[in-house]
């Protein structure tokens, strides 16, 4: 299990993710494109993710809805512009909810084989605004981040035996 490390610069209008897992891309890029997967590790940890639509393909859409223990419900949705096996993703993300919607992004993922048995996930998140990002940033996005990664990285050790 790897760690994650997020690259906030002051100023800029983007976030960089890097997170090291050991498995094979094949598998990394699948727990990324499996509707049943993904929604098993996509999020915070004690949130329940419903996939309302999951087109894991060049011009697909997006849309999953997350629940906490209270029952409060968020919703994010997006288009992926670029869907190339074991390679990347490229697509947007929106959160609909506070302080209010429009505010999206454009997130690449690549999948870099480091060996057969290790896979570098590098994400870059591009805002709209230097003020968008840093809304993000506040809304505690780096804990559900690590935990989203602490997850995949407990799946994809049951994915591989």
């Amino acid at each position: 299990m790897g760690e994650t490390e997020i690259v906030i610069e002051p100023g800029k209008q983007e976030i960089i993710i890097k997170h090291i897992v050991d498995a094979p891309r094949e598998l990394v890029f699948k727990a990324f494109t499996d509707p049943e997967i993904y929604s098993k590790w996509i999020g915070p940890i004690g949130m329940k993710t419903d996939l309302k639509l999951f087109e894991p393909e060049t011009g697909g859409s997006w849309r999953y809805v997350q629940r906490d223990k209270a029952g409060n419900e968020f919703g994010f949705h997006g288009v992926n512009h670029e869907v190339e096996p074991n390679e990347r993703i490229i697509g947007t993300f929106e959160f609909e909810g506070l302080p209010e919607p429009g505010h999206v992004l454009l997130e690449s993922v690549k999948f870099i084989e480091l060996d057969e048995n290790k896979t570098e996930i590098q994400e870059q998140s591009v805002f709209l605004s230097v003020e968008d990002r840093d809304g993000m940033v506040a809304s505690n996005m780096e804990e559900g981040i690590r935990e989203s990664y602490k997850q995949l990285d407990d799946l994809l050790i049951t994915m591989k035996k």
